[in-house]
């Protein structure tokens, strides 16, 4: 009977390495290149070092201005939606203004709508008709954009919507202005996408990616939006998703990729998770992973004149701050006029933000969530930067008391300061504890950083 036993447990064991080893391979084969972790973490050391970027959702959308997505919810054909490429002309355009207001707000990296869903195009693209070049404009206005935040010293972004509303061939789905009236009426949509042809469609995508990537020298992000698999929907499949990738990294090697794509069976499918418009709250479960949460200053990613639900300056600080807490970035959102500009809202936002960064930068490039050796203070938030050994105590919660109590951090700091300004903080220990003294008024921040030199 033992002798059965021990044959009875040799076959399983045997069978349990057989299975493990068809899902190693199974893994290994659901892979588009062969970069290394090691490759792709000193391709993508820029990006996690620099944190803050500025998406620019821009294109006919701000003539209406009614949101970017106007032609979904008003269901409007091309035909209606023609007056507005007609009175298109952005005479107040000027992109050195916007990189410079980027850099002073501390971004490192811009992301532009090259084509958004509507399928205008701000390049010059020699596969359609629909774009800037054709509208009182009369000029390729992604390479004024290049142009202008390269010279600032701006990493440069594309954004791409793989949806395009305006193309012929582009079947009509559950997004498209000319879906039924009832969205899931199935049995619609055979007779109104006659004679469309995804395939056509499908290489006048890839084209133009190769247009975007071939034609502007690097170009270190491209932001591909979106999918959305089902009956109604489109997925990978629509994209020919794995060969594009295959191409976009042909072109641009070193370039940083969204997961847009429906590429999740792939391992090297996306560089990065793209949590969007979520709270603070939501975004602490993401941290260990690589990711990037996008997000506006308003409810809206174009210009939308009459929506009033701008962030507050405690608001925007405390996206950037959480999300550097949790080892992530933020990428905020501007949506020009239809002129060309940045209207007040959104430069009152970029300034206020410029103002907390120029002396609080250090607790955001390079940082991210620190050691769970270092409790966190009660109502506020850590950052951490390994190379300099320096934590950052960001102060949600100004101390009225005139001290800040850091639990179980006794020996562990060798120096105490404000970062705004390099002024000494001075503790005592207590127990396991350090008791920092803080000035009763509080720094003109509106959520002032200690920094902490660590032992």
């Amino acid at each position: 009977m033992k002798k059965i036993q021990r044959l009875f447990s040799l076959l399983f064991l045997l069978m349990a390495l057989l299975f493990t080893g068809i899902s190693v391979n199974a893994q290994a084969k659901l892979s588009i290149g062969r970069e290394t972790a090691r490759q792709k973490e000193k391709r993508m050391q820029w990006w996690t070092e620099g944190r803050f970027g500025m998406f620019i959702h821009w294109g006919l959308y701000a003539l209406p201005a009614r949101h970017e997505w106007v032609k979904n919810r008003e269901r409007i054909n091309n035909e209606t939606y023609q007056k507005y490429f007609d009175e298109f002309n952005p005479d107040l355009f000027e992109p050195k203004k916007w990189a410079k207001e980027a850099r002073a707000a501390g971004m490192k990296y811009a992301v532009l709508t090259t084509k958004h869903h509507e399928g205008f195009c701000l390049f010059d693209s020699k596969y359609t008709d629909y774009k800037a070049t054709n509208t009182s404009a009369k000029r390729d206005l992604v390479k004024e954009y290049v142009d202008a935040f390269r010279a600032e010293g701006i990493k440069i972004g594309f954004y791409y919507s793989l949806i395009d509303w305006h193309h012929p061939d582009f079947t009509i789905d559950k997004y498209h202005p000319l879906r039924p009236a009832n969205d899931d009426d199935t049995a619609a949509y055979p007779a109104l996408n006659k004679g469309r042809n995804m395939a056509i469609y499908r290489k006048y995508l890839y084209n133009q990616v190769t247009e975007l990537l071939s034609n502007y020298g690097k170009i270190d992000i491209l932001w591909l939006d979106f999918s959305y698999p089902g009956k109604l929907g489109k997925g990978k499949d629509d994209w020919d998703a794995v060969n594009l990738l295959k191409q976009i990294r042909k072109l641009q090697p070193g370039i940083i990729v969204d997961n847009r794509l429906n590429l999740e069976d792939y391992t090297d499918g996306a560089d990065f998770v793209t949590p969007e418009q979520v709270s603070t709250k939501e975004l602490e479960k993401y941290k260990g992973k690589v990711w990037e949460t996008c997000q506006t200053f308003s409810g809206s990613w174009g210009y939308y004149r009459d929506e009033d639900t701008w962030k507050t300056h405690r608001q925007l600080l405390d996206l950037l701050i959480t999300s550097t807490s949790n080892g992530g970035n933020l990428i905020l959102n501007v949506g020009p006029t239809a002129r060309g500009e940045f209207d007040y809202r959104a430069n009152n936002a970029l300034d206020s933000m410029a103002q907390w960064m120029h002396a609080n930068s250090k607790a955001i490039y390079n940082c991210t969530y620190a050691p769970e050796t270092f409790l966190v203070p009660d109502n506020d938030k850590l950052t951490y930067n390994a190379a300099t050994k320096r934590l950052y105590v960001h102060l949600f919660e100004y101390p009225a008391s005139g001290t800040l109590t850091l639990k179980g951090y006794k020996g562990k700091i060798k120096y105490a300061q404000f970062l705004h300004d390099d002024s000494e903080l001075q503790y005592k220990e207590d127990g396991n504890d350090l008791i920092l003294t803080i000035p009763i008024k509080k720094p003109r921040f509106e959520i002032p950083v200690v920094e902490l030199v660590l032992n």
